[in-house]
């Protein structure tokens, strides 16, 4: 079970982002990394191809980030949380954050 998914808010703890908020685009665990919406934005040169109807330009695109520099976002602290994976009564797994042991997902 993944610590951080698809579609969580997250922290941004390290980097030229420290401090930024986003949502996770696409995970990469092969990497080990990260897509986060407006986070890690470079901007790319792109040579246009007027054959395939491409423009050419500036553009600006997100990059991935590693996932060591990410924190869960906690609503109720409303910062970045430590995410810890526990077992239900049930057996199913969950995700809690470590600060106050409240359920990532319910």
């Amino acid at each position: 079970m993944r610590k951080i998914r698809q579609g969580d808010d997250v922290v941004i703890i390290a980097g030229k982002d420290k401090g930024r908020r986003g949502r996770v685009i696409r995970v990469y665990p092969d990497q080990e990394k990260l897509l986060v919406e407006n986070v890690n934005v470079v901007k790319r040169h792109r040579k246009g191809n007027p054959q395939q109807g491409e423009a050419g330009g500036i553009i600006e695109q997100e990059k991935p980030i590693h996932q060591s520099n990410v924190a869960l976002y906690n609503p109720a602290t409303e910062k970045g949380d430590r995410v810890g994976i526990r077992v239900l009564e049930d057996g199913s797994k969950a995700r809690y954050f470590k600060s106050n042991n409240e359920l990532v997902d319910g």
